[in-house]
């Protein structure tokens, strides 16, 4: 078995799947994209949108963090089960998912892409509703997270795969206010995560590259 996996370690959606990876310690190939490397070429020729991560496996192309978590858990899976066999905890776990993606990380991404425009170009009134939707994200989450471990229960899973990158780079962009204790208590948890942490820890050397300034005293 040779599972390559196209990816950068500071990407947010690259740690969500490292983690699924380092949960089952599922052996892959890590094809690092820098520019002008060779991975760089092979994901262009791969999946020409050129978006990460990407997995191949012995020819077959799996673009995007969750499908690739999917995919492992169909083809490659290990003693946690991040996606439950229960259906109806897998709809949670799914919407769960989908709610990082999409309330989280979506508009915590168009802040930091809005700084990196210049100046005339920017768009103050689109980073003003990505920071209301970031807080209202977090005002339902501090109470969806308040007698739950994780993020569908007892059960770490996908949708803790989603949460913990999210809200890593969310925290540094738009904090976390501290009346939200019991999601700044469950971004702890995350961060404490052997496989979210090891994902971090291999992150760390390009926390420079983080358009807002990363902070240096934390996380």
């Amino acid at each position: 078995m040779t599972l390559n996996l196209y990816f950068h370690p500071f990407s947010s959606y690259c740690q969500k799947a490292l983690i699924a990876f380092y949960e089952n310690a599922t052996p892959f190939e890590p094809r690092m994209l820098e520019t002008g490397s060779a991975a760089s070429a092979d994901l262009a020729r791969l999946w020409p949108l050129q978006r990460f991560p990407v997995l191949e496996d012995r020819g077959r192309v799996v673009p995007e963090a969750t499908i690739i978590i999917e995919y492992l858990a169909v083809h490659y899976p290990g003693p946690v089960r991040l996606i439950p066999s229960d259906l109806d905890a897998a709809i949670e776990v799914r919407l769960m998912d989908r709610f990082f993606d999409n309330y989280v990380m979506t508009p915590q991404g168009s802040i930091v892409i809005d700084s990196l425009r210049p100046q005339e170009k920017r768009d103050a009134f689109g980073v003003e509703q990505s920071r209301a939707l970031l807080d209202k994200a977090y005002r339902w989450l501090n109470g969806h997270m308040a007698e739950r471990t994780w993020a569908a229960g007892e059960a770490f899973s996908l949708a803790d795969c989603a949460a913990a990158p999210a809200l890593l780079y969310a925290d540094w962009t738009h904090p976390i206010a501290r009346k939200f204790s019991d999601l700044r208590a469950y971004r702890t948890r995350l961060l404490r995560r052997p496989s979210y942490a090891r994902a971090l820890d291999e992150a760390r050397p390009f926390r420079h590259l983080f358009p807002l300034g990363a902070p240096t005293d934390r996380d």
